[in-house]
């Protein structure tokens, strides 16, 4: 805008003809308006009508044998379902995109939904997540409940207790934290709880293998950076190549976790890794 008030300004004072003043607006409010475009080019990557373009894994069957249906699209939402369910039997799953991401932002919406399926553990009641730097779905095991991954962890309330969301777990992982390197599994954010069935935003920026941000209905709550493999997990020790630990990339998944969840947004927003 400064440049625009200089040259009209100029325009004013007879510096330049009005004609190609004129012309150079032009140029300078088209080219403003594309940079926004691509600076702001949010993909879907959920098509509200099937699950094209991902991958199902579930603890004890092949890659793409979607048990009893957990993962599905109906009414144009993005669903995890247990109603073909007697017990759960541990039979954690993973909903992997086709594509591998580095730098960008992700954003859903979802919410839980009734109970959870029996059998289950209670710490997984109104439990699910977005798993970030996933290893690949066709590398894990047949029995392997997660990917190694970083986990953006989503909780509900109970309606009587605090429990915030956008929290960050890390199976086979460690990050970094205040300079130091965190060992611990799950780490707490600052987000207010979020009880019964309501719709809530999240949105995690990955900058590679530097700074992550959590973000729950446009509060940051959590920050961590230097994402990196745990050499003493073994799922993660046979990804480990040449000594590097770091993880600069990885595929995308959410989860299935024993409590029914939705979703009405996945979206992505590539960012530049000089951004």
């Amino acid at each position: 805008m400064n440049r625009i008030r200089c040259l009209i300004r100029s325009a004013k004072l007879g510096l330049y003809p009005g004609r190609c003043i004129q012309w150079i607006l032009f140029i300078i409010l088209t080219t403003s308006f594309c940079d926004k475009l691509s600076h702001e080019s949010w993909i879907s990557l959920f098509n509200g009508k099937d699950l094209s373009g991902w991958k199902v894994k579930i603890a004890g069957h092949q890659l793409n044998d979607n048990y009893k249906n957990t993962f599905r699209v109906e009414d144009g939402l993005l669903k995890v379902s247990y109603d073909q369910y007697d017990q759960f039997d541990e039979k954690f799953g993973h909903l992997f995109y086709k594509d591998k991401f580095s730098h960008y932002k992700i954003r859903v919406e979802y919410r839980f939904i009734g109970d959870q399926i029996p059998g289950a553990p209670s710490w997984a009641i109104r439990n699910n997540g977005i798993m970030l730097h996933c290893q690949s779905p066709e590398s894990m095991k047949m029995d392997q409940n997660f990917p190694v991954s970083i986990e953006a962890q989503l909780l509900g309330g109970n309606g009587r207790d605090e429990r915030p969301t956008g929290n960050v777990c890390t199976p086979g992982t460690h990050i970094v934290m205040n300079g130091e390197l965190v060992t611990r599994h799950c780490n707490d954010s600052n987000s207010k709880t979020y009880h019964g069935d309501q719709w809530v935003t999240m949105e995690v920026e990955v900058r590679g293998n530097g700074i992550v941000k959590h973000i729950v209905n446009g509060d940051v709550v959590l920050e961590y950076e230097k994402p990196q493999l745990d050499e003493n997990d073994p799922d993660a020790l046979m990804l480990i190549k040449n000594g590097n630990k770091m993880l600069h990339e990885g595929y995308i998944s959410l989860q299935a976790e024993s409590h029914p969840v939705e979703f009405r947004k996945v979206e992505i927003l590539r960012l530049k890794a000089d951004s």
